[in-house]
């Protein structure tokens, strides 16, 4: 694979510097043409300067050294002079002086309407560049010397010598600057396969060594690896039987911990059970006192004969309003208790109604005042019970927070807010907030800030475990200001 690399990439390097060569090759061209025509006018303007010299004379003389110096039969390259007599163009726009591969054009008058092969008007373009920067580089199609008659592309250097109001031009074929770079490319293809096939010969020796030193290696290793696999076949043996030692007391530690589970599980359901006897006491005291009393006027009336029929529907009405909220009261807290395992749709405030029901009377009995914020429209589809069970745990937890630590005015605020495919659920308190650090220590099993006859520290690790798991939600907790937000975030 490194050779194929080192020679690809040898060879796409070869491309790109024979891209510039070209380039360059092109631009030498045209310094070495350039230089000839800077070459000829310094000849003439030296001619100039002698002394009781005639001018046409010296112009003679110029036309006989630039047909002798610039044709010769072994190149393709010659002078060229135009005579100029409009500047602008035309059909007669210059005398064609000086051509060795034209003779039949000298003294002629030229058009600048003339086309090459190509159909380019190349005197038109070489004329126009002349008149604004007074030298110009065409290339076009012309017929070469040597040949029959053939036809090439030219790249002429052209200048405008002021003095005689002459355009004195000289080309090169652009077949003859190709077979220079193929002659080039040829010696730089052979020097590159060359080097090419040196470095594939050192490649592929270090490649031998490499293999012959990797075979001696892997032959030491094989000795040791077998030495080691020996000792492995040994501790092996011995691990097993640690294992199956292991096992057996891991066994019989699980068993430990699942009876202690078990222990620790009854007696949260006994609490739970106790909490909710509490909870149906507190809420009956009140509806049982309206009962006695409506008994105590009933008995009232009639030891003095005045319970008419009127007196006794009235306040049968009134004993059945109230032995009909106490029914009320059980299908809730029996609602609240019974398993469910179907997702249902339901509004969040009436969910929450249902969990006040429960936890009300305890809460208004320790003064703890509940303010509730949410949007009555909000609904939710996921197991209500199990979400009744999450907020109880985290009522019931604000509650004995606020009252452990006698807080002057104790509030719980629940409030919603509703995204695009989840709907949060705040219960907020201020109760001081949660103390442990990291605070997520406390939905760990069996976590518990309260004494062991006080809290089992499974509610919060069962909350999490319903609403991360079973609702595929999210349960946390954070402080704020003087107390503890914990946000229940599950999906619509």
């Amino acid at each position: 694979m490194i050779s194929y690399f080192y020679v690809k990439n040898t060879y796409d390097d070869f491309e790109k510097q024979m891209e510039n060569f070209v380039q360059e090759y092109y631009e030498d061209q045209k310094r070495i043409l350039k230089k000839e025509i800077d070459t000829v006018i310094d000849v003439l303007n030296y001619n100039l300067t002698k002394v009781d010299t005639d001018e046409e004379e010296i112009k003679e003389d110029a036309i006989r050294l630039l047909n002798n110096i610039s044709f010769q039969e072994s190149k393709s390259n010659y002078y060229f002079v135009y005579d100029i007599l409009d500047i602008k163009g035309g059909d007669d726009f210059a005398r064609l002086i000086v051509n060795p591969n034209r003779p039949d054009l000298i003294g002629k008058l030229i058009s600048t309407e003339f086309k090459d092969a190509n159909g380019k008007k190349f005197r038109e373009e070489f004329l126009k560049n002349i008149s604004i920067k007074g030298e110009a580089f065409t290339q076009y199609a012309y017929k070469k010397p040597n040949t029959n008659d053939e036809i090439r592309q030219k790249l002429s250097y052209f200048k405008y010598y002021e003095n005689w109001n002459w355009v004195i031009a000289v080309g090169v074929y652009i077949d003859d600057i190709e077979k220079e770079i193929t002659k080039k490319r040829e010696a730089l293809e052979k020097t590159v396969r060359n080097q090419v096939g040196q470095n594939i010969v050192l490649f592929v020796m270090f490649l031998s060594i490499a293999i012959l030193i990797s075979i001696a290696v892997s032959q030491k290793i094989d000795e040791v690896l077998k030495v080691y696999q020996n000792k492995v076949k040994t501790k092996t043996k011995e691990l097993e039987e640690l294992n199956q030692n292991l096992e057996n007391r891991v066994t019989y530690e699980v068993e430990k911990n699942r009876e202690k589970e078990q222990l620790l599980i009854q007696k949260s359901r006994f609490i739970a059970l106790g909490e909710m006897i509490s909870n149906i006491a507190h809420q009956w005291r009140q509806p049982l006192s309206e009962l006695s009393s409506i008994l105590m006027y009933i008995k009232f009336k009639h030891s003095i004969g005045a319970l008419d029929d009127e007196t006794m529907q009235k306040k049968s009405k009134e004993a059945d309003t109230v032995l009909e909220f106490m029914s009320h009261t059980i299908d809730d807290f029996r609602n609240f208790f019974m398993p469910k395992k179907e997702k249902e749709e339901f509004y969040l405030v009436k969910m929450l109604e249902s969990v006040m029901t429960i936890v009300s009377s305890a809460l208004k009995n320790n003064n703890i005042t509940v303010t509730i914020d949410i949007d009555e429209n909000i609904k939710l589809f996921t197991y209500q019970n199990e979400y009744e069970q999450v907020l109880l745990n985290i009522l019931k937890n604000a509650k004995d927070v606020l009252i452990e630590k006698n807080v002057s005015n104790p509030k719980i605020f629940i409030w919603a807010k509703e995204q695009e495919f989840d709907v949060s659920l705040y219960i907020e308190d201020n109760g001081g907030g949660v103390t442990v650090e990291p605070k997520s220590k406390i939905f760990e099993p069996y976590f518990t800030t309260r004494d062991d006859n006080d809290g089992t520290g499974i509610g919060l690790y069962m909350s999490k475990t319903i609403v991360d798991k079973n609702m595929k939600g999210k349960l946390s907790v954070e402080n704020i200001n003087d107390g503890a937000r914990f946000t229940i975030e599950v999906p619509k």
